[in-house]
């Protein structure tokens, strides 16, 4: 295995550190205030508008996709940790924040030249914003295939009908298109049965209902429940062919996977850092608090813990970069479930080395755990992503007969 990274991505690398420091730290406080002012709280805050100009003109930008920029997942992977460690602006700031991410990795695998040109290039230039309708409240969307939602072909149409859930990015004013998944063949074979199709957001019959807290926060973008009431779209809007809607989710989420834990490592890295800071300017009992025991106990578990997820994530960047994301399946589920935990636990200590301060606003450490929280959910939850590591391990060990 060989994790070093090219002179492209080192270079990257040090650009995209020293973005964050002059650009994109310093407008967090203006985010928040910026959001807090707003009469619509997802409307993206100008403060933003204005990194995502500085990011392009500095070459941060589509850094995720192979096609435009060049790097590999091993390449790619240092960066997106980067931008992790600010998670509510720095993904947006360089266009590579989910659900876009994903979205436009499906159209650039998946899509026709018309597809590409309507929709995968506004994506990519950043002038608009998508969502991905997949998960739906009545039924255990962590089995793709219970999905219930309706694509219907009429002559020169799809109609399409169902109720979506967690659909983030709907309730951006910016969101024009979702990426829908439902059923063209509800009585074929069990994995076939799925098709995905374009539906634009502003189509008769699409209807946000609302935004979902996450742990009471309202992200800028949305989680959004959305309706589709016998909307009507063309032939033309169908991604791929007809039956081929799981496999698409899955080589979708293949890659969206390894960039959420990418990030996640970013949100621990932030954690330790203020955590390391705050326990020594803090005095409790006569000494500072990086004197006592625990807490550096909790400082040196949280250097072990991220440095041995970012080793499994590095591995499995470069498993996707030479066999592809089939071959790194089980790799993938891996560090699904071991970063998000490894996460929350140094999110954690940190929460309790700030005190008081930790379970509120005035630090990044309570926001970014109700963030991490959701990854033990968001593209598969833990206890799917186990049971496939466990039936692999299974089949290396059968029972003499």
């Amino acid at each position: 295995m060989e994790f070093s990274h090219s002179p492209r991505s080192l270079e990257l690398q040090e650009k995209l550190r020293a973005f964050m420091d002059a650009h994109v730290y310093p407008a967090e406080a203006v985010y928040a205030q910026q959001r807090a002012d707003a009469t619509d709280p997802h409307v993206l805050p100008q403060i933003v508008s204005d990194l995502k100009v500085k990011a392009r003109e500095a070459g941060l930008w589509n850094l995720f996709l192979p096609a435009e920029s060049g790097l590999t997942n091993l390449d790619y992977a240092p960066l997106a940790e980067i931008t992790g460690r600010s998670i509510a602006i720095a993904p947006e700031a360089i266009n590579c924040a989910a659900p876009d991410t994903g979205n436009m990795e499906v159209l650039h695998m998946f899509g026709t030249p018309e597809q590409k040109e309507r929709w995968l290039q506004p994506l990519l230039d950043g002038e608009i914003r998508s969502c991905f309708a997949m998960t739906e409240p009545d039924v255990a969307s962590s089995d793709a295939t219970n999905i219930a939602s309706a694509i219907r072909r009429d002559a020169d149409d799809y109609v399409v009908n169902g109720r979506k859930w967690w659909t983030t990015g709907a309730a951006d004013p910016r969101c024009k298109i979702a990426i829908f998944m439902g059923k063209t063949d509800p009585d074929g074979p069990k994995h076939t049965q799925q098709s995905m199709i374009l539906v634009p957001m502003d189509a008769p019959g699409v209807t946000v209902v609302r935004s979902l807290p996450v742990f009471g926060y309202h992200d800028q973008q949305g989680h959004c429940e959305v309706t589709f009431t016998d909307v009507r779209v063309p032939v033309t809007n169908l991604i791929g062919q007809e039956g081929g809607g799981f496999a698409i989710a899955q080589a979708r989420l293949g890659p969206g996977r390894i960039h959420h834990c990418m990030r996640a490592i970013g949100m621990a890295e932030r954690a330790v850092e203020l955590m390391s800071r705050r326990v020594q300017s803090r005095v409790a009992f006569g000494r500072p608090l990086s004197e006592q025991g625990v807490i550096r106990e909790w400082i040196a578990l949280s250097r072990v813990e991220i440095e041995q997820a970012r080793l499994l994530v590095l591995k499995t960047a470069w498993l996707i970069d030479t066999v592809g994301a089939r071959g790194a399946a089980i790799e993938i589920a891996a560090i699904k479930v071991a970063v998000p935990r490894m996460t929350l636990a140094v999110l954690d200590r940190a929460i309790q080395a700030h005190g008081g301060g930790g379970v509120c606003d005035d630090f990044p450490m309570a926001q970014m755990w109700a963030m991490a929280r959701t990854l033990r959910l968001a593209d598969g939850p833990d206890e799917v992503h186990l049971r496939s590591i466990a039936r692999a391990e299974l089949s290396r060990w059968p029972v003499d007969a």
